[in-house]
């Protein structure tokens, strides 16, 4: 079966995103519940490390979004990850 150019185009954004997004997250997890993780860093290094994760996940979601809206007919639900701690992000 072969499918369209664009499918796979947009496909790999999509995904790519999500992979984003999913790296994003696990940093923002590290750093704030597991302080330990991050050694030996100043105060200076782990604000510069938390904007840093903010604005990867941030972006993600954008992008997540802009697909959806631009390029998808019907946006899958899983485009945001649930977590029951902090809610839907």
């Amino acid at each position: 079966m072969s499918m369209k150019f664009s499918d796979v185009a947009i496909s790999y954004m999509i995904h790519k995103a999500q992979a984003d997004r999913a790296a994003a997250l696990t940093s923002l997890t590290i750093l704030l519940e597991h302080p330990a993780g991050i050694g030996d860093h100043s105060t200076d290094d782990l604000h510069k490390n938390l904007d840093e994760a903010l604005a990867s996940l941030a972006d993600a979601d954008d992008r997540i979004e802009t697909i959806n809206k631009y390029f998808t007919p019907n946006p899958p639900d899983n485009t945001r990850t649930a977590r029951p701690d902090i809610g839907t992000i």
